[in-house]
């Protein structure tokens, strides 16, 4: 009469254990989210932000060394001869902005490299030239397409391929587990395929983020997107249900807040410009930048970090191989252990009958686990 009430108490405590293990995830993300994202974006001040003065006389170079010293480092205000330079500088992205001062002040901006820091080059100026009692000029000499009047089009686009990557790891490496390795890699190919595919398309025809390119973009889209989910793949095999939380540290957390997207590296702490050197993230936007606006400068470098990101992807794909060899290999040798070892003890054909019933219960049991992880993982991902 007593095991009732015990039993189902302690099923409840072991369903109410089960269900606090599963909170590790989501807090660990409020707190890595809160980080990362507040860190990089709840105030952003400029620092080592390149600027030009227009000038090669005494006026020039005393108005850029004013605008130096009283920035306190959130400037590098340098002088060019003319306006030439001053818009090549700004086409290869070494400033970010170039006043001509005069009876009629100019300002010019690449508001392609980055709405953010243009906008705070303009406030900054706006200032100057009414300090001088002038209204001032602003022209944007690489605007970015009309269907992203923000500038910031690219970033969202990369949000979008990277929830479509990263979400797709847990199918392939979870329900995908039983697959071959092999099988696995080339699924990894076909969905980083499809899912660039639809980058585009939302990049052209849906919402014109930009308008020619898109061969280019394809091609980083389609980089960027491998790389995440040979990594993904890769990591399942030792993570689990723990490469959600792998996957949103690195390619949500550090990846979305040091890509320029939103604020490049001059507006952000400096943690978030280092990790903008070389993340993935950054890569792709700044490499459609560089295709899309500015003559495809410094392309190959942006290209190449996407690429670098891939082949670390077939690293941890070789690796998780190696892993299941061994895991394979063991496998079939404590199997023929058991076998050799039923076999020498002569055990009669009801025992064995048994045993195949508990052996049989015991998979049931694993298969409905694993299909319980493997729903579970697909929710926490899926909803993230």
């Amino acid at each position: 009469m007593s095991s009732g009430p015990s039993a189902a108490a302690g099923s409840t405590a072991a369903a109410l254990r089960h269900v606090l293990s599963h909170f590790v995830t989501p807090l660990v993300m409020c707190v890595g989210m809160g980080l990362a994202y507040l860190g990089a974006f709840h105030a952003p001040e400029p620092h080592d932000l390149r600027v030009d003065v227009v000038g090669s006389g005494t006026s020039a170079q005393v108005l850029a060394q004013t605008l130096q010293d009283k920035g306190d480092g959130a400037l590098i205000v340098r002088t060019v001869p003319d306006r030439a330079t001053a818009e090549k500088h700004l086409g290869t992205q070494e400033s970010y902005g170039a006043y001509l001062p005069g009876k009629h002040p100019e300002l010019l901006v690449a508001g392609a490299s980055s709405g953010t820091s243009a906008t705070v080059v303009e406030e900054i100026f706006t200032k100057v030239a009414a300090g001088q009692g002038d209204p001032l000029k602003v022209t944007d000499t690489a605007p970015t397409a009309d269907g992203d009047p923000t500038g910031q089009g690219i970033f969202f686009l990369l949000v979008a391929i990277s929830i479509g990557s990263y979400a797709s790891v847990a199918v392939i490496g979870g329900a995908g587990a039983v697959l071959a390795l092999r099988i696995r890699a080339a699924l990894t190919v076909a969905v980083s395929l499809v899912v660039s595919l639809i980058g585009v398309a939302f990049a052209g025809p849906v919402f014109g983020l930009v308008d020619h390119g898109f061969g280019g973009l394809w091609a980083m889209a389609w980089l960027y997107s491998l790389g995440i989910l040979l990594i993904g793949v890769g990591l399942h095999v030792f993570l689990k249900r723990w490469t959600t939380l792998g996957m949103m540290v690195l390619f949500v957390m550090l990846n979305f807040t040091t890509s320029g997207g939103i604020f490049r590296p001059e507006l952000q702490p400096g943690i978030f410009g280092a990790l903008h050197s070389f993340w993935n993230g950054a890569g792709f936007v700044e490499g459609v930048r560089s295709h899309v606006y500015f003559g495809g400068h410094a392309l190959g470098r942006h290209v190449l970090v996407l690429a670098l990101w891939c082949v670390v992807g077939l690293a941890v794909m070789g690796a998780a191989g190696l892993a299941e060899g061994k895991r394979r290999k063991a496998a079939e040798t404590s199997s023929a252990g058991s076998i050799g070892a039923s076999e020498a003890g002569g055990a009669q054909e009801a025992g064995g009958a048994q045993r195949e019933g508990r052996h049989v219960g015991d998979g049931a049991r694993a298969g409905a686990d694993g299909t319980e992880e493997l729903e579970e993982e697909l929710e926490e991902t899926v909803g993230v």
